[in-house]
């Protein structure tokens, strides 16, 4: 039974069968409202040829929905003691991801109000929690470190509300400096101590991150399908995009979690880059469903670019999906050079079916599904790969492909 109020204390590291909880199955959903709200924006402004703004309020959109989900997911794996005050509180940052959502339409309007304004709900619930856990700290290292959390959020959050009174020819770079701002915190919280985040578990909220993300990207690609095949009678047109776009999915899915990610974050520096690289990893698994929409649009003539453009925003975002998850771990669980260049080779292979006008989205599904075929295949072929990475012993389970 939940407990009405328990000290907010820090978790052990080693503790043994940490998983997910539902609240944070829970606020992960939610989250999906804004992925998708993103998603569409990024396809409406595409398809109305204002491709690098749209594009550009994406990265800024996306890198809004992440780091929320960052800050509260990595609080949670140091201190979450799921009382009752640290789920009102949690509700309380789920009302500011909904107000977000709302707010992201207008955002790609240079229009901000309604986005900041769910940005301010979420931080000062996160920064409630930050001041609970110093309120019940006994290490003088880690109260400094849970104020300096507190306050840095604060701040931050006092310099994403300028944004409402710059300037628009202002904003971007206001923006720049805010995300420096913003990652520089646990750099400057934690440089004296560290937060007892839980390794599998983290892995494990990033994965379940990566599913929702791509479960959106094939709930977005369905819809449209859907609505070209009904109002458009161009069945024959979307089946290659469909089957393409499906394919990619699988095979994203299937190189995210060849390997077991958790057992390189040994280190603060390890975890950081791995945690922030994966910004990258979940907006281009984002965008690959909205590359899909967008082909299926301009396959009806809906959307009025080129195939070539068209067939760029599911290619893109796919080769960087599978070049970001090579380079922050699946390279260090691969032996021998052949194994090294499956991924990035496929990377390049996929920008390649750009190229391939109409049949681009299922030329790119194949050669995805040919990277995860050849992975296995090395995989097989060199059991040395299973079960270890460099400098690392045994693994409980093997890598399974790229």
């Amino acid at each position: 039974m939940t407990q009405p109020f328990l000290p907010l204390i820090a978790r052990s590291r080693a503790e043994a069968h940490r998983a997910a909880t539902p609240l944070e199955l829970f606020f992960d959903l939610c989250f999906v409202v804004a992925v998708a709200q993103a998603g569409a924006e990024l396809v409406h402004a595409v398809a109305e040829h204002h491709t690098a703004d749209g594009i550009a309020h994406y990265a800024m959109v996306f890198f809004a929905i992440w780091w929320a989900w960052m800050n509260f997911t990595w609080f949670a794996s140091a201190y979450d003691n799921d009382d009752v005050l640290y789920r009102v509180a949690t509700f309380v940052q789920i009302a500011g991801v909904l107000i977000l959502a709302a707010g992201i339409s207008r955002v790609f309007e240079d229009d901000f109000l309604v986005a900041v304004l769910g940005y301010a709900v979420m931080r000062l619930a996160l920064s409630f929690q930050w001041l609970r856990a110093a309120h019940h700290a006994t290490d003088p290292a880690e109260r400094t470190m849970c104020h300096r959390y507190a306050g840095g959020v604060i701040l931050c959050q006092i310099g994403w509300t300028a944004l409402l009174w710059a300037p628009e020819s202002a904003r971007s770079w206001i923006f720049l400096v805010m995300i420096v701002a913003e990652l520089a915190v646990p750099a400057v919280a934690e440089k004296d101590t560290n937060t007892h985040w839980h390794a599998h578990h983290i892995a494990e909220r990033y994965g379940l991150f990566t599913i929702i993300v791509l479960g959106e990207t094939i709930a977005a690609a369905t819809v449209a399908v859907k609505t070209g095949v009904s109002e458009y009678d161009a069945l024959d047109e979307l089946l290659p995009i469909a089957a393409g776009g499906l394919l990619i999915v699988y095979a994203a899915w299937w190189i995210y979690f060849a390997v077991p990610a958790h057992v390189r974050l040994h280190s603060n520096q390890q975890a950081f880059l791995w945690g922030y690289g994966h910004y990258l990893i979940f907006a281009s698994a984002a965008a690959i469903g909205a590359g899909i929409e967008i082909a299926v649009e301009q396959a009806v003539g809906k959307a009025h670019i080129s195939t070539l453009a068209a067939s760029s925003a599911v290619t893109i975002p796919a080769a960087v999906f599978l070049l970001c998850v090579w380079l922050l771990h699946a390279r260090y669980f691969k032996v021998g050079i052949a194994q090294q260049l499956v991924l990035p080779v496929s990377s390049l292979a996929i920008l390649m079916c750009t190229f391939a006008g109409r049949r681009a989205v299922l030329a790119a599904g194949l050669v995805a599904a040919a990277t995860v075929a050849v992975g296995v295949t090395l995989a097989a072929r060199n059991p040395a790969s299973h079960g270890s990475g460099p400098g690392h012993g045994p693994n409980k389970r093997g890598t399974q492909g790229p």
